[in-house]
Formats: C-alpha cells, structure tokens, sequence
C-alpha cells in the first residue's frame, strides 16, 4: 500500500534535468527505466539510480538525506559482489546560470544542501543478465557452478543475524503472502491462495526445529535478497550478482537457503529444471555448513513462487500470476524420494551422466549428487580440486568417504530428498550399504553400473581439465583387474554417447 507516492507527473523528469544540468547526459541519447522506488538512467558508459521521492509501507524515500543514506547503503552492500560496477553515490546541488555541480565541497563539508544524490554505476548491456542467457538456451554447467560460486562467497561475508527464529521468520513471509494474495481475488482465486498457504504452514510447523537450529548456527545473514536471473550479469565471461535488495534489512536478512532459492525457483519456472539441479548441488558441495538443509527447499522454492505470484497480480499480468501460483502448489506436492548409485571405473563419465539426469529425479531443485571425489576433499580440509596425498587414499580413508557418503544419503531420504550417489562403488561391501540405506528410509534403490574399455577410460581422463577426482591413468589401469564388477541387481550400461538415454529409460516408471 502506498502512503505517500508524491505528485510526480513524470518520475524521469527531475533526474534527467539534474543530469542534463550537470553535463552528464550523453547528447547521442540516453534510456531510462522508472521503477516503484528508482529511476534509472543509461547514459553512455554509466547508470545513474536516483531514489524516487516516495513513501511506501516498507520504505521513506521522501527526504533527500533519507535517499542519500539508502543509496550510501545500497553502495555498501552491493560492493559485496560487485565492487567493479558500484563506483560510488555523488550529490548534485545548484551552480550559476542553472548548472549542477557534482560533489560541490560546500555539501560534501556540510554547509549547504544537495538538490538531491544519485549511486554511479558502470552501464552494462542487457544482454549481459543472466535472464537473457537463460532465454537464449546458452547457460554452460561451468557458468552455472561459477554462479553458486559466488552466492557461496556472498553467503561467507555476510553479516549474520542475532535472530534465532529461523521458523517465525519464514512464517511472516509466508502469512505476509496471503495477505497480499487476498488483494488480488480475481487473479489468485482465494480458496487456492488459502489452500496454499495451509500446504506451507503445514511443511514449516514439520521443519521449524531445523530452521530455528540453523538460525542458531549462524545460517541466517544479511544476504543478497532479490537473486533472480534479472540481477545477474555475465561481465567478462564471469558471473556478478548485482541490484540486492537494499531498503529494508529484515527483508534481506534470511536463511541463506532461502536466499538461494530465488534463483532456484526463477530457473524452475523457466524449465530449467538441470540449470537449477546443478547450481543447488554445485552450492552444496561448496558449502557443507548447509548439507542438512536441503529438505527445506521445496518449501522455500513454493514461498519464492508465491511472492512472484503476487507481484505479477500487482502488476496486473494475470497469466505470469496465475502461473506462479501453479508453481507454488505444485512445489509443495510429496514426490517420493529415490536413491541411484552411478557406479563404475574412473573415466566411465559418472558425474556427467549423474550431472545431466539429477534435475530429473525426484522433488525441486531435484537429486543431492553425492560424489565421492568431493566428499573425500572435504574430509581432508581442502578444496575440491586441490589433488591429495596417497595417503588419503588408503582403504581406511575411502572406508570413511563411503561411511559420509551414506550417512548424507540418509538424511537426505528421510527427509524427502532424492539423492545420487557418485561413485566407484567397485566392491560388493560399498554397493550393499547403499542398498542398505536405501532399505532403511524405505527409498526404492536403482543401482548402475558404468562400463567402458580401459583405453577410452584413460582417454576421458587425461582430456579432462581440474576436477575433484585425482584418478590418472594409472588408477585407471589398476582398476581394470582390481574392481569387482555387481551382478544382475545392477543395470550394466555401457558408457558410450547413448548412456543418458538408457539411464532416463531405466529411471522411467513402469506402468
């Protein structure tokens, strides 16, 4: 609801007039895009943000000092993540003869007022956003990786909230979006909207005790707050999360799952159901602090839908609206949880093949791909692609790789999840204790056994660039004698250009 809107007939008019003045507007033309709380000017190489003089529920743009210390803080937190494209918030007060002068040392020192401030940026094109590549059909595995890459980094710097209510706090966005959806009846039919938001109360009263052990962990931060593929952007081939959300700190401040999730739902909803598997587990593997929180994202997928839902009603697009809101109940449907091994010899492509089916496997974002390589990194306290010492690689050590390996595996089937399980599994003792856990959460088990010729096995892995696994091709001639291949509990299939197709055949249910 708008308290105070002020009587701009033109919201544009003011900050181009104080760009023109000021000498800052390029004489070939400029763009500009009026949103509810900024105007935005493209002019030349720069981006100028001006603070719209309004007054809104959850924000008060009305005073110059206040748009001043929104766009000083907007500065702030966006140099997080993007320190190259936030180059700094300047004043512009009145000159002779109707100039502006930027930066006048009266203001800077205090002695007179500013006619008001405006946050330079550095101008990208639009096909720079994450969103065009999506449409485009152009977004790589290594993009994507490099992606949750940097909201993990994001995630590390962040400021961590005293709040320990992780519940309550997901609970007033979830009671907030009723609200908001009831304002709409003709677009969001109320008793969908009711039956919804039960869905979801019902999924947080049966989570809280993790959200809340999470907040107390120090899960809960001052995050980016709007990461959706229209606030990415591919500058120089790397991936820049820029435009968080700045007005309001509690709005910005929560699970970093939750955060997350936003980007996860905005590829869902495209249909980028692998885009948004592969950005979760990369995350994941980055970040072991939240391996127990993976059951919490189809609840937090289907609340960043239903914030969409509402938005779009607002905005009066109808289908966008009633789209999302399709998402949202959809997302909070039980989808039986399964466990796969993708097993095999190094070099028989296991993690691609897992990689391309695991957006497929069960509930949103899809299968937690558990790899052995990554496992074995992170119990050794190093970077995944760092190589390690023979002795890691001991039966003792790999004894203890596979004992992490089930152990996640468990907790994510009890808690509704898929999981594949990445690795060589090349004994009879590893494959039975995954059919084991798999037993013991009453999670039907599919078990696939990589082959291929120790040539072309070798080949794979000497084209192979930096990766998690330090199998060379001498690992790969020893396995050739050493492993034990299963029986016919296991789908043998040869690991040629034909095998996703044969494991999506044998991942399909029967009728």
């Amino acid at each position: 609801m708008v308290e105070h809107a002020g009587a701009e007939d033109d919201p544009a008019a003011a900050p181009l007039d104080l760009l023109r003045r000021a000498g800052l507007l390029d004489p070939s033309g400029e763009r500009h895009v009026v949103t509810h709380g900024a105007v935005i000017v493209l002019t030349g190489d720069r981006a100028w943000k001006f603070k719209r003089p309004v007054t809104y529920r959850y924000l008060d743009f009305s005073t110059v000092a206040r748009r001043r210390d929104a766009l000083t803080t907007e500065l702030r937190l966006n140099r997080r993540t993007a320190p190259e494209l936030y180059l700094g918030v300047h004043s512009f007060s009145s000159g002779p003869g109707g100039t502006e002068i930027l930066d006048s040392p009266e203001v800077l020192a205090g002695d007179a007022p500013a006619d008001d401030y405006a946050l330079e940026m550095v101008r990208f094109g639009d096909d720079a956003l994450l969103a065009q590549w999506a449409d485009a059909g152009v977004l790589t595995d290594d993009l994507l990786t490099r992606i949750a890459a940097r909201v993990a980094d994001l995630h590390t710097v962040a400021e961590v909230s005293e709040d320990h209510a992780g519940a309550a706090r997901l609970l007033d966005v979830i009671d907030g979006n009723l609200l908001s959806m009831q304002r709409f009846p003709e677009i969001l039919p109320p008793a969908r909207a009711v039956e919804l938001t039960d869905r979801l109360r019902a999924l947080l009263a049966a989570q809280a005790p993790l959200l809340d052990d999470r907040a107390a962990r120090g899960r809960v931060l001052l995050g980016h707050g709007d990461l959706h593929l229209r606030n990415i952007a591919v500058l120089d081939g790397e991936p820049t999360l820029f435009d968080c959300l700045e007005f309001d700190p509690e709005l910005a401040t929560a699970d970093v799952l939750y955060d997350l999730a936003f980007l996860l739902m905005d590829l869902w909803a495209r249909g980028l159901q692998h885009a948004a598997n592969v950005v979760m587990n990369a995350y994941l593997d980055r970040s072991p602090a939240d391996e127990d929180g993976l059951i919490l994202l189809p609840l937090m997928l289907s609340v960043r839908a239903t914030v969409r839902a509402h938005v779009c009603a607002a905005e009066g697009d109808a289908d966008a609206a009633g789209g999302y809101l399709d998402l949202a109940l959809a997302l909070t449907d039980p989808v039986p949880p399964r466990l796969i091994a993708v097993a095999g010899a190094s070099g028989t492509g296991k993690s691609t093949l897992a990689r391309a089916v695991g957006g497929e496997v069960g509930a949103a974002p899809g299968a937690r791909i558990l790899r052995s390589d990554v496992l074995r990194k992170r119990l050794a306290g190093v970077p995944a692609t760092r190589p390690l010492p023979a002795e890691r690689y001991t039966p003792e050590a790999s004894a203890e790789v596979y004992d992490e390996l089930r152990r996640l595996a468990a907790q994510n089937l009890s808690g509704g999840m898929s999981v594949i399980a990445d690795a060589v599994s090349g004994r009879p003792d590893e494959r039975a204790g995954l059919a084991a856990v798999a037993a013991a959460t009453g999670a039907p088990f599919t078990g696939i056994w990589l082959e291929l010729p120790e040539a072309e096995r070798i080949e794979r892995i000497e084209r192979r660039g930096p990766d998690a696994s330090d199998a060379d091709a001498a690992v790969a001639r020893a396995q050739t004698t050493a492993l034990c291949p299963p029986g016919d509990d296991w789908a043998h299939v040869p690991a040629d250009a034909g095998a996703t197709a044969a494991v999506r055949t044998l991942l399909t249910p029967t009728a």
